[in-house]
């Protein structure tokens, strides 16, 4: 039975974060991972009642900290949203950074402060900006990403043949030119950015087996990338929207989709090791990309991208559940 849980409000880019604070136990299990999969096996009913409505909506993103168990962590997350739970979400990290520091997580240095987040698919490492006692902006370095599939072709009912690339950036994406579809990332409506992307999804689920070589509960595709067919170089931000979840859409560019497209664009020699790019999202934010390392993950070559934002708070809640209360436990209309 919920009584009552708390929760820190944030967005970066205008993608929600709601940081529960308290009224959510621990889920059991002794690894990230574990604590997880009971949370989504045993305890599901704690995501319905804050991301579904009449608390939430369909495109309502969480976060529950948890004791970590990577030997170099200062905290672990465990990711929800209108389906389920992520590996790695980097709007997320940018919040959850400022938060560590904000309310006494991490003690606060001077300029810049390292938080070291433990997340389903590795350590993420994230530097959070201070001036003058106030936190600001916030860079990650993000685990080994590596492109997965280069020019790979599926059947659509609508578009027939389409080509994209697959990407892992800590979640797996199909990653595309939004033309091919006859779309423009810039000027479309969203509804028909979503209903493109969700087809593409779909058809990439369908028809290409994907598998993490170090872990299988990483091995599934988490949404589809429509882009504007730039890769963010010379100040000229690439526009993105990201589809992920459940048709759910991301309001920010998408950090671990900002590591998976500079995976794919080093991959193909598009970028340099010392190169910037910028992101641009639907509404207008910008994340920047720099490859910061090369490595592999057999039996691909790797990359570890910094990825750069802001995230801001928008306010604090409780939440409650009334006996009697059909709705209570949470409903979605879309």
């Amino acid at each position: 039975m919920i009584s009552s849980i708390q929760t820190v409000e944030m967005h970066t880019g205008g993608e929600p974060l709601r940081i529960i604070t308290d009224g959510v136990p621990v889920p059991e299990g002794r690894t990230l991972l574990e604590k997880r999969a009971y949370l989504r096996d045993h305890a599901d009913h704690y995501r319905r009642f804050l991301m579904f409505e009449p608390r939430g909506h369909k495109d309502m993103y969480g976060a529950l900290l948890v004791p970590p168990d990577h030997p170099e962590a200062d905290l672990a997350v465990i990711f929800m949203h209108n389906e389920g739970y992520s590996t790695m979400c980097g709007h997320a990290i940018m919040a959850l950074g400022r938060y560590a520091l904000d309310y006494g997580l991490i003690v606060k240095e001077a300029e810049e402060t390292a938080v070291n987040i433990q997340c389903p698919c590795g350590l993420v490492r994230a530097y959070v900006a201070t001036e003058n006692g106030v936190t600001g902006a916030v860079r990650f370095e993000s685990v080994p990403s590596f492109a997965y599939k280069l020019g790979q072709f599926v059947e659509t009912a609508d578009y027939g043949p389409v080509e994209l690339d697959i990407g892992y950036g800590g979640a797996f994406y199909a990653i595309l030119n939004a033309a091919t579809l006859g779309l423009e990332v810039r000027t479309a409506r969203t509804r028909d950015l979503v209903a493109a992307a969700s087809q593409i999804s779909a058809a990439v689920k369908a028809q290409v087996p994907i598998t993490h070589p170090e872990e299988k509960d990483l091995g599934y595709l988490y949404g589809t990338i429509l882009t504007d067919g730039g890769i963010g170089k010379e100040d000229t931000p690439s526009a993105n929207i990201c589809v992920f979840a459940d048709e759910q859409v991301d309001r920010s560019p998408t950090g671990s989709g900002v590591t998976a497209r500079m995976a794919l664009a080093r991959a193909r020699q598009e970028i340099g090791p010392d190169e910037t790019c910028q992101f641009e999202s639907v509404t207008g934010a910008i994340f920047t990309g720099k490859i910061e390392s090369e490595t592999k993950v057999d039996p691909y070559k790797a990359v570890t991208v910094e990825v750069g934002g802001h995230a801001h708070y928008s306010g604090t809640a409780e939440f409650t559940f009334e006996d009697g209360d059909p709705l209570g436990g949470g409903f979605l209309l879309r």
